[in-house]
C-alpha cells in the first residue's frame, strides 16, 4: 500500500462540482463503480495470521490499508458518496465497504474509545478548575496575612461630655477610644511653622 495505490486515481474528483457530476460520462460511472469494488475487495482479504505476528501496538495490513485510504482522502469521498442526494446508486457499495473498514472492530470499543476521549477531556478541565481554584484560595489567604491582626471594634463617633469645644458644645471624638488619651485640642491641626530666627537654640 503506498503512493501508487489505484485509489489515488480519485485525485480529480476530490472536489466535484455539481456541473461536473451532471456531465459524467458512462465511462466516468464505471471507473467510480469499479474503484468502489476495488476498495471493497481490498478490504475483504482476510488477514494473515503468518504476517499478523508482529510486536504488540505494530499496525496489520488492515490498519496499514486504512490509513492509505485515509492519505489518499477516500474517507472524505466516501462520506461525500454517502450523503448526496444524487449518488444514492452507490450507497450499498459505501455501505459494505464502512462495514468492512470496521471489521476489527466491535461497537462496544467504538463506542468506548469515544466516551474514553470526552472523559479524558472532562478530567483535564476539572484539573484546571481545581488548580484555578487552589490559586484562589491560597490568594485570599495572603491578603488575609497581610491584614492587621487585632483592630479597635469601638470605631464610629464619641460626645465627650465635660469637654468643651470653640463653642459650647461637648467635643465631638471620631477616633476609637484607644486613641482617647492622646487626644488634644490641638489634634488634625496643622502645626504653624516658627521662622528659623525665632527657633529656640537647643
Amino acid at each position: 500500500v503506498g503512493p501508487g495505490s489505484p485509489w489515488v486515481w480519485w485525485g480529480p474528483l476530490t472536489a466535484p462540482s455539481p456541473q461536473d457530476w451532471e456531465q459524467r460520462q458512462e465511462e466516468d460511472t464505471l471507473l467510480i463503480e469499479r474503484i468502489l469494488l476495488l476498495v471493497r475487495n481490498v478490504l475483504h482479504v482476510p488477514p494473515d495470521p503468518t504476517e499478523e505476528q508482529g510486536v504488540d501496538g505494530d499496525a496489520s495490513m488492515h490498519d496499514r490499508v486504512l490509513w492509505a485510504l485515509h492519505i489518499s482522502g477516500m474517507d472524505d469521498l466516501l462520506k461525500f458518496l454517502a450523503s448526496a442526494q444524487a449518488e444514492q446508486q452507490w450507497a450499498l457499495h459505501v455501505l459494505e465497504i464502512i462495514s468492512l473498514m470496521f471489521r476489527d472492530q466491535s461497537p462496544e470499543e467504538l463506542a468506548a474509545l469515544g466516551q474514553g476521549q470526552v472523559a479524558a477531556e472532562h478530567r483535564e478541565d476539572t484539573r484546571e478548575l481545581e488548580t484555578l481554584r487552589q490559586r484562589e484560595l491560597a490568594e485570599r489567604r495572603a491578603r488575609a496575612l497581610q491584614r492587621p491582626s487585632r483592630h479597635s471594634r469601638f470605631g464610629g463617633s464619641y460626645v465627650l461630655q465635660g469637654l468643651k469645644s470653640i463653642g459650647d458644645r461637648d467635643v465631638v471624638f471620631h477616633k476609637g477610644l484607644h486613641n482617647l488619651k492622646s487626644y488634644s485640642h490641638d489634634l488634625g491641626k496643622e502645626k504653624r511653622r516658627v521662622p528659623r530666627r525665632r527657633q529656640v537654640a537647643p
